[in-house]
């Protein structure tokens, strides 16, 4: 049952490509070299769509292979992974910097402790 809804959500998705470029299902068939009963197939989940096929789909539609197999907040959450590690690094610098400035601070309320002192 799982792997229908999932051909289904990708031909839904490819569907939705080829729509946006305001192609038609011959459009498509036709750089693809095949039938348009094949295609249609495909946009309705019939087909299961190898490795070869997607990837001729995307190149044909300029996405990523992930863009049409995974739904939009798995594709997100890959999409952010550098920029959340980008950030981490961001936050340790800075914590690293405030660890150097409170050393300072101390050091300077030290001195200024040792002057009251004399």
């Amino acid at each position: 049952m799982e792997k229908i809804a999932t051909s289904k959500l990708v031909g839904q998705r490819i569907k939705k490509l080829r729509q946006k470029l305001n192609w038609v299902q011959q459009d498509v068939a036709q750089k693809l070299d095949i039938s348009i009963p094949a295609y249609s197939k495909i946009e309705t989940g019939i087909t299961d769509i190898n490795i070869s096929r997607l990837i001729q789909l995307a190149e044909l539609f300029s996405v990523h292979v992930k863009d049409l197999i995974m739904d939009d907040a798995q594709v997100s959450a890959i999409d952010q992974k550098p920029e959340i590690s980008r950030l981490s690094q961001l936050i340790d610098e800075r914590a690293r910097e405030i660890l150097i400035l409170q050393a300072k601070i101390i050091d300077l309320y030290e001195e200024r402790d040792k002057g009251k002192g004399n």
